[in-house]
């Protein structure tokens, strides 16, 4: 889309506020399209590949992956920006990046990193994205991290809206070099690519927890959005394969949260009137979001997951595993920094050479940085004495 055709509120590429450290132009790709690519060719995007959604990388091959998820919230950051004339590189960008940061296993792996960490400034995705793209990808020879530019680095620290207080220490620390004006909403896109993250994991939850076997699917039919369109299905197509039935009342599902997003949506940015991308980050709510009908239904489909996926008993028997591998390599590498590969060790200099919360730091990001396949690997080798190193 040309930026003739962006509307009044979308990020014009040729009025970015640029990057940290400045940069030519290229000739051939807009700042996003520059982000994005430098997001695409980075170690921290493939490693998404065997990353947890829900499922353990070995579980299966057709479950979701991080890398997966995040395509196809990309996908669908890029429709709803499409539709409603916001720039859809920024869109893309965003949703393409906002899981970078997570550790292997998924939210469990969080859950124990922020608590090894709870002394020394927590551990949080969202902000560890944000600590990934602009310093521990290093790569360049001018400068630390990708240097995106700056309505990406808003657009990940804000898409879910301004951060409370107190701040995570990644979004903190970079902060205090680069004004992501964090007291404000982000840009249109960056709500359009949480938005999307929000309607990408729902409908691929629920179609995993299905092929899992987790829940049935006429459990569907007691949910909102989910029950009426399993019924529309069953009316059209009596006797149909249970996959095909699966996938065709889940492809409704998707489309009907999709059109309800982008029908709230026309209607708040309509009643904004907001002219310029500055006007919609002074505003006090969101302009891309579901109503509140579909937000409420949304809220019974999450709660349903909870309790019938997330905390369903075999997906818990790994939670308990997760769980322990991660604070058993914090315990382990805290305590000697050496056991690190030698890049890593010697960030942390030694056991005295950082305080204990800036060497916690460097173990964190560490950890972070692994796959499921690695973090179990390491994992064996240091606790299990008949696993070679």
């Amino acid at each position: 889309m040309t930026a003739a055709a962006l509307a009044p509120c979308a990020a014009d590429p040729h009025n970015s506020r640029g990057r940290l450290f400045d940069e030519p132009a290229s000739a051939h790709r807009s700042p996003f399209q520059r982000d994005r690519d430098r997001i695409v060719h980075s170690s921290a995007w493939r490693r998404l590949k065997h990353k947890t959604q829900v499922f353990v990388e070995h579980e299966g091959d057709y479950y979701r992956t991080r890398l997966t998820h995040s395509i196809e919230a990309a996908q669908i950051a890029r429709t709803l920006s499409r539709a409603l004339r916001l720039n859809e590189d920024l869109a893309e960008v965003v949703a393409l990046a906002h899981d970078l940061g997570h550790p292997p296993f998924g939210h469990t792996g969080e859950e124990a990193l922020a608590d090894c960490m709870a002394r020394c400034g927590g551990f949080d995705h969202n902000a560890q994205a944000l600590r990934i793209v602009t310093g521990l990808e290093c790569h360049y020879a001018g400068f630390d991290g990708l240097n995106l530019t700056w309505e990406t680095l808003e657009g990940l620290a804000k898409h879910n809206g301004p951060p409370a207080p107190p701040l995570p220490f990644a979004v903190a620390d970079y902060a205090a070099r680069h004004d992501l004006e964090l007291h404000t909403h982000a840009g249109a896109e960056a709500q359009a690519a949480a938005l999307a993250d929000d309607i990408a994991y729902v409908n691929h939850d629920l179609h995993d927890g299905l092929r899992a076997g987790l829940f049935p699917l006429a459990r569907l039919a007691e949910l909102p959005v989910t029950g009426a369109c399993l019924a529309e299905v069953d009316a059209l197509h009596p006797d149909l394969a249970e996959d095909r039935r699966r996938h065709e009342a889940l492809r409704r599902v998707f489309g009907i949260m999709v059109d309800d997003a982008l029908a709230e949506s026309r209607r708040r940015l309509e009643e904004a009137g907001a002219e310029s991308p500055a006007a919609i980050r002074a505003l006090d709510a969101p302009v891309i979001a579901f109503s509140d009908g579909m937000a409420a239904d949304v809220a019974t489909v999450k709660s349903f997951l909870f309790a019938n996926m997330y905390r369903h008993h075999r997906v818990k028997r790994m939670r308990i595993k997760a769980d322990r591998v991660v604070r058993d390599l914090f315990r382990i590498f805290t305590a000697d920094p050496g056991l690190m590969p030698p890049d890593w060790s010697d960030r942390c200099g030694g056991r005295r050479g950082k305080d204990a919360a800036a060497r916690a730091r460097t173990v964190a990001d560490y950890i972070a940085g692994m796959t499921d396949r690695f973090a179990l690997r390491e994992h064996r080798v240091l606790t299990d004495p008949h696993t070679r190193a």
